[in-house]
């Protein structure tokens, strides 16, 4: 399934990454046919590249809002996380015929200025707009909150997307924690790493991993106050496990 997800959801996705930044809409021409898509070999990412680790001396600490515990501020459970991808996202992928009749579009995400997209070995880079344009917005605020604060060169890191049962059935095998029904099924779910931080820059300010964890989780606090997503701390994955909400279509508003 993998290599055929790989060939046909670009017929169907919009991009996640535009010239004037990060979208959640469509802003390019969709592919015309399969072999279209065959010819259409991308070059190399320049947002793909960064430092081999992050320079962990002569760090500048930063100045974060206290939250209290992360795991007790982001526990929302599964339930929650689950009826909110069913009402959102896409029918899951069961087999090759679904990825021909989407449900709803996806957007490829790729690595950019707002974010890095980790290897998936288990899951797909595609999100439904609305999951894809919280992602954008989650990597900006990140990146404004950073340089308000002194600075520094680090983008957060994604390390799970769109999951397929077969893409499930095998993380289950090395992770006790992936349930059957995951919500990465829905394209609505993504996973943001808190131990780990892109850093593309040797050059000061340098920043501690666990300044940068506080700082995600003050962000994310925040967007979650505002109805924005659904947040679990993932103590064994070293993760957050976000789930984006419905906007209210009368005002373009988050129901909360």
């Amino acid at each position: 399934m993998k290599s055929l997800i790989a060939t046909i959801l670009p017929a169907i996705l919009l991009s996640a990454c535009s010239d004037d930044g990060p979208v959640g809409v469509p802003d390019r021409r969709l592919a015309a046919s399969a072999a279209e898509i065959l010819a259409d070999k991308p070059g190399p990412n320049p947002y793909d590249s960064h430092l081999d680790s992050a320079p962990d001396d002569r760090c500048v600490r930063l100045r974060v809002a206290q939250i209290g515990p992360l795991r007790r501020a982001f526990n929302d459970s599964n339930y929650i996380h689950l009826e909110t991808a069913r009402a959102l996202g896409i029918k899951p992928i069961t087999g090759d015929a679904d990825i021909w009749r989407l449900s709803r579009p996806v957007v490829k995400i790729e690595s950019c200025p707002e974010y890095f997209v980790d290897e998936l070995t288990h899951s797909y880079p595609y999100l439904v707009p609305e999951a894809a344009g919280l992602l954008s917005e989650i990597g900006r605020n990140f990146n404004d909150s950073l340089a308000a604060r002194g600075g520094g060169h680090y983008r957060i890191k994604v390390t799970s997307v769109l999951r397929t049962p077969v893409t499930v059935k095998r993380l289950r095998r090395v992770n006790r924690n992936a349930v059957e029904e995951s919500t990465h099924s829905f394209g609505t779910t993504f996973d943001i790493s808190y131990s780990k931080f892109i850093c593309d820059s040797d050059e000061a300010p340098h920043r501690t991993f666990e300044d940068l964890k506080n700082l995600l989780g003050e962000i994310l606090y925040d967007l979650r106050a505002n109805g924005r997503c659904w947040v679990k701390y993932e103590a064994r994955q070293s993760c957050f496990h976000i789930t984006a909400r419905q906007p209210r279509a009368a005002d373009n508003t988050i129901d909360s």
